[in-house]
């Protein structure tokens, strides 16, 4: 079946699910297929009919070869050459399996390029997040924009409408409690490089405690939090930010300490096209890591499967010492992206009656496997292709999983790009962490560490 004829197919089945409002869980029939059909996070376990996407047959779960838990992270395929490149060149020949964005670049920028390698599905997750992701699929159901019945799994490993399809990116198996250190970089449209922050960012997600239920979450439905310092440029040192996500986007709070005015200030609208703080206001809220904004903006439509390249398994980025290695004037440096063949839900966002936002239409492309939404392109008022947005994913055994790693934009209007979250000149790449005290993101606490 080709990609063309699959989107077709799943939009048809997919408009037969139109309301947002109070979706029934899906059948137990339907969620027996994660025990036999797909794998337990939702993909389609077989491979496609001509071999080039292969069979889910577990993920990588197996130590990669030198790398010590807590530490740098090595490349279990580093031995592994491109398959072909695509270039300004030959783009037309693999359109077909290219985003919009992705397109664009080849005409903005002559010089990119994509190496293509062979497809490994690596995703992976702890087998209690794979029961949990099974009894999410009967119980979950979408109550308006909020999910309801899930804890501790993919929330809906069967999408039914594109909503559950970004709640499953937002909610998607990360880790439990975590940190990474890593830099923020703008490149302006001249191809100039400029750090705007350094950070050291802890990241819990009570979704995914092991120990705690599906009621005693319920109670209070924060699913992610996060506490940033900055540690360079010099005048960005001790600046602190931390953040707390609920369901209920209208709960979310947010903080910023600012060293020159002693003080935290609470952020009044985290969110959607306003400038994110922790990029220093190059990328928007909901554009970091792709997505993460509020579902309650837009409207959203399912509009299939399709296959695609996108950046996967990444760990070859990860393995160059400094910054300056992976950062081009525009983009990454092509020598170190790792660019793989795989099925991806398309998910398209419209701007909802009565709100505002500067991109009113945006596409998502979101790994079946491991649910990162890794590629977006966004419209502005005018209908101009505005902006493309990507994340890259890397191999982590340890917790295990793939997991969403840097992350950027390009903007063809103004010319400047965006490359977040680079770990390269760290020594640990993205550690598992003990427990953090819930105090540990609060505006007390972010003050005490911002402090000089």
């Amino acid at each position: 079946m080709t990609s063309t004829i699959r989107l077709a197919l799943v939009t048809a089945a997919a408009l037969a699910f139109t309301s947002l409002h109070a979706l029934a869980a899906v059948t137990a029939d339907e969620a027996a297929k994660l025990k036999t059909e797909l794998m337990p996070l939702g993909g389609e376990k077989a491979g496609n009919k001509d071999g080039t996407i292969p069979a889910w047959t577990g993920g990588y779960t197996t130590p990669i070869p030198g790398e010590k838990p807590g530490g740098r992270r090595g490349d279990p395929f580093k031995d592994e050459k491109p398959l072909f490149s695509i270039n300004a060149k030959n783009v037309g020949q693999h359109a077909d399996k290219l985003t919009d964005g992705t397109k664009a670049m080849f005409g903005k920028y002559p010089d990119y390029r994509i190496d293509v390698y062979k497809t490994h599905r690596t995703a992976a997750a702890p087998q209690w997040v794979y029961d949990n992701t099974l009894k999410n699929a009967t119980r979950a159901k979408m109550a308006g924009e909020i999910p309801e019945g899930v804890y501790g799994g993919i929330p809906f490993p069967i999408p039914k409408v594109g909503a559950e399809v970004m709640w499953n990116h937002l909610l998607r198996w990360r880790g439990a409690s975590l940190q990474f250190q890593g830099t923020q970089n703008q490149l302006t449209s001249d191809g100039k490089v400029v750090l705007v922050n350094d950070i050291v960012i802890d990241q819990q997600m009570p979704y995914y405690f092991q120990d705690s239920s599906l009621e005693q979450f319920s109670k209070n439905p924060e699913y992610w939090m996060a506490r940033l310092i900055s540690t360079n440029p010099a005048m960005r040192a001790g600046e602190a930010y931390a953040a707390r996500r609920q369901f209920d986007g209208e709960k979310d709070q947010a903080w910023v300490y600012l060293t020159g005015q002693r003080r935290v200030r609470k952020i009044p609208n985290p969110c959607c096209d306003v400038p994110a703080a922790p990029t220093a206001g190059v990328m928007t809220y909901d554009e970091i890591e792709t997505f993460a904004g509020r579902i309650d903006r837009f409207d959203w439509k399912l509009a299939g499967k399709k296959e695609i390249y996108i950046p996967y398994n990444g760990n070859k980025l990860l393995q160059p010492k400094t910054d300056a290695e992976v950062i081009g004037a525009h983009f990454v440096n092509p020598d170190h992206m790792r660019w793989e063949l795989h099925r991806v839900w398309v998910v398209d966002a419209a701007l909802r009656a009565g709100q505002r936002h500067q991109a009113p239409k945006s596409r998502y492309y979101c790994d079946e496997d491991t649910w990162l939404c890794v590629l977006a392109d966004r419209w502005d008022a005018n209908g101009q292709l505005w902006r493309t947005v990507w994340s890259a994913s890397f191999v982590a055994p340890d917790f295990p999983g793939t997991m969403g790693g840097a992350f950027g934009s390009n903007d063809f209007i103004a010319g400047a790009a965006f490359i977040g979250n680079l770990y390269n000149s760290k020594a640990q790449q993205y550690p598992i962490k003990p427990r953090y005290a819930d105090s540990v993101f609060t505006p007390d606490a972010m003050s005490a560490e911002g402090a000089r």
